[in-house]
């Protein structure tokens, strides 16, 4: 792959040259490692480029935020592109540039990956002092292209100050849902690149303890292939229960997960938006 010309007015906002040359080990880790394909990797951007967008993460008092508060997750979401500060929504455009897709399928072997501008499902996510997300594969479609099939997914967290006593790990589950793994701490400018299907379970189940003041940030970007079959069989997110969570908290996972796959097949179909939904649950809990 050729690099890119970088001249002294043009700011680096991926190290493809760094990254680049490690392909050949990058390429065997995300093979090799298991639960399922994934790389870990650390001093993922410029240390200067990720600290300014660590400084410029907004608030979460913003009322730009998505929020997604369930059974089994309790987090903020910011998918729009245009309310994102300057510099994140740079990176935002760099990482789902034609130049970084060929080299994410150069790393992930996975040819013709397309990039998603509408960041559907992901973006910005924030979560403080009790949030969490159960463990999960993700929607196989894309919501608004029927036939674009989710590959994988990159997560870059934004933590400077991340204490992991505080939890916040990622956790990579196996197939079975006997075990966990692997966990990927939420790190300062560290990011995760892992294959996304059916068995890709993934997650932070245990609520945050971060004190007041601090909250659990990352930019999460989502690629996908486009398939060419007439019939495409599309999977919402499949929440499940860990081992420990026992029957009643193992059956509200399950019914929430349900009510997920009804809410997901309805946005396919009609075309509405999460934030059109938060602001109806938002609405309907003031009124409780």
């Amino acid at each position: 792959m050729a690099n890119p010309i970088v001249t002294p007015a043009t700011r680096l906002l991926f190290p493809y040259v760094k990254w680049s040359s490690q392909l050949p080990s990058l390429r065997r880790q995300f093979r090799d490692n298991q639960p399922y394909p994934h790389v870990h990797l650390t001093d993922f951007l410029d240390v200067d480029v990720a600290a300014e967008m660590a400084a410029e993460f907004p608030d979460m008092a913003t009322e730009a935020w998505t929020r997604y508060k369930h059974q089994n997750e309790n987090k903020l979401g910011l998918a729009k592109r245009s309310m994102f500060p300057q510099l994140l929504g740079e990176v935002v455009d760099e990482l789902n540039s034609e130049a970084f897709v060929h080299w994410l399928s150069e790393l992930t072997g996975i040819p013709n990956l397309v990039s998603d501008e509408m960041l559907e499902g992901g973006g910005l996510h924030q979560s403080t002092t009790g949030g969490f997300l159960n463990v999960h594969t993700d929607f196989s479609n894309h919501h608004y292209h029927k036939h674009w099939r989710r590959q994988v997914n990159l997560i870059l967290y934004l933590n400077p100050n991340w204490d992991e006593q505080w939890g916040g790990a990622l956790e990579l589950w196996d197939r079975e849902m006997r075990q966990c793994v692997a966990k990927v701490p939420p790190l300062f400018n560290e990011a995760l690149i892992f294959r996304t299907d059916e068995i890709s379970y993934h997650g932070f189940p245990e609520p945050l303890r971060c004190p007041k003041g601090e909250s659990r940030k990352s930019l999460a970007l989502y690629y996908y292939t486009v398939e060419s079959e007439a019939e495409v069989k599309t999977r919402s997110t499949n929440y499940r229960p860990r081992p420990e969570d026992g029957v009643l908290k193992s059956s509200l996972i399950w019914l929430d997960k349900e009510a997920v796959d009804l809410y997901s097949r309805a946005k396919a179909r009609f075309g509405f938006s999460d934030e059109l939904a938060s602001k109806i649950l938002g609405f309907l809990s003031r009124k409780r």
